[in-house]
């Protein structure tokens, strides 16, 4: 008996010392906090890439002169289920992706100023300036799969709810300003909610109704912090459960690039403007001619007003290029209301063709078509909007000169019937010119013969 009892007291005792460290809610333990892990083994003999840089654990501390950071540098980093994904996707960035990593940071660049002081402005962890790395790749036009959208990836709802304006002419998602205040706001009213950088994290992206769900689920006795995010971890979606994980990755590459042999890379242009506003419908190329700049210099610094054409009826907010707004409004003064919109929208009704459409407003098909390059004639949607040229109407202006190579090079937004207006040309020439069917469309960097 008494040898019974030593037994039963030495087995109560280990399993007393197992449970020392975690806490129990619900069916699962939630750690109280992780322990250490070894450092990963590599096999030697292992192939590596020649030009692989020296291998660090990550996440790395904190550069010298910078402080911790409380998602880069929590101790939670350490829990094996997200140590494993968090050198995953550090290997991923910069090792195998390494050579396009830096040219993240490069669009980054042009939005960082605008990005950290949203963030300084609500007492939020600077490593959050590396969300729209993970989110967009930094792309103010990104749209996902499910129609998330901009630089932070905000569903319509959500959107919203913070007072961005989303339609199909202009959707402040894409709006890197209004929209790095709005995910500012929201990040703060998650961490407020959760508690956890890491449980708000994982609400950003998946929701905080899911987030509330699992915890009620799984640990409804715990209380908030980073150690319950490992207890529902198991249970987000996928793309959730490497949310975290890439965001530590991205943060400990980024500040670190020299450790992994990556270059430093360009500064982009600083995203800085000066803003007029409209009273009413106006298009970019109007815009553009009244400040005497490129109209796709215009169309970037405004990706949120979607098709170049602001609405009607309403003031407008334009953004323009710094030290351009005196001689905007100077020279828009001087252009007649009726001439300030060449192109109008129609909204495709049932039965309407393409040709019919265009010869309703007395254009061209191959205008028609060059305005619209992603439209399919046999396959129109009803409610679907189609930008619609008006001839003439750039309230007089004189065509560009030919370049004196004949030859022009394509930027981003541009399509044939862009231009063609440009040059003073029809589209019909220039597909006859350059060998271009009806379907064509063109990629930044393609050259155009814009003479003949």
């Amino acid at each position: 008996m008494t040898l019974r009892r030593g037994i039963r007291a030495a087995s109560l005792a280990a399993v007393v010392v197992s449970m020392a460290a975690c806490t129990r809610v619900g069916s699962h333990a939630v750690p109280d906090f992780p322990a250490p892990v070894p450092e990963p083994v590599v096999e030697v003999s292992a192939p590596t890439a020649p030009d692989e840089g020296p291998r660090r654990p990550a996440p790395a501390p904190p550069a010298e002169g910078m402080p911790r950071d409380p998602i880069l540098h929590s101790r939670w980093t350490l829990h094996p289920v997200i140590r494993e994904r968090v050198d995953y996707w550090t290997d991923r960035y910069a090792v195998r992706d390494g050579h396009a990593f830096p040219q993240f940071l490069e669009r980054m660049s042009a939005y960082e100023a605008l990005v950290d002081s949203a963030l300084a402005a609500e007492g939020l962890p600077r490593s959050l300036r590396y969300v729209p790395i993970i989110e967009s790749g930094y792309i103010p036009s990104a749209t996902s799969p499910v129609s998330a959208v901009g630089l932070w990836q905000f569903m319509a709802p959500v959107a919203r709810s913070f007072g961005m304006h989303v339609s199909t002419l202009v959707d402040e998602r894409r709006d890197p300003v209004k929209s790095t205040v709005a995910a500012a706001r929201y990040l703060r009213s998650l961490d407020e909610r959760f508690g956890s950088w890491f449980l708000a994290l994982a609400a950003y992206n998946s929701g905080p109704n899911r987030v509330d769900r699992l915890i009620r689920e799984h640990a409804p006795l715990a209380p908030l912090g980073d150690s319950l995010y490992t207890v529902i971890f198991p249970h987000l979606p996928r793309e959730t459960r490497d949310f975290v994980p890439k965001l530590i990755a991205v943060g400990s590459v980024a500040e670190r690039l020299d450790d992994w042999g990556l270059d430093t890379p360009r500064r982009a242009e600083p995203y800085a403007f000066d803003e007029v506003e409209l009273p009413d419908a106006t298009s970019f190329d109007v815009v553009a001619e009244a400040a005497g700049v490129e109209e796709d210099l215009i169309r970037r610094l405004n990706p949120h007003i979607v098709r170049g054409l602001t609405p009607r009826g309403r003031p407008t907010p334009v953004r323009l290029p710094p030290g351009t707004a005196t001689r905007f409004a100077a020279a828009y003064a001087e252009i007649p209301p009726d001439r300030r919109v060449t192109v109008t929208e129609h909204v495709v009704a049932s039965g309407e063709t393409l040709g019919g459409i265009a010869g309703q407003y007395g254009v061209s098909l191959s205008d028609l078509r060059a305005a619209n390059p992603g439209i399919q004639p046999r396959r129109m949607r009803i409610g679907a909007r189609l930008v619609v040229p008006r001839d003439g109407a750039r309230g007089g202006a004189a065509s560009a000169a030919a370049p004196s190579s004949g030859e022009h090079v394509v930027r981003s937004g541009e399509s044939l019937w862009i231009i063609a207006r440009r040059y003073g040309l029809t589209v019909s020439q220039l597909q006859r010119w350059n060998g271009l069917g009806q379907g064509a469309v063109l990629q930044p960097g393609d050259r155009i013969r814009v003479a003949g």
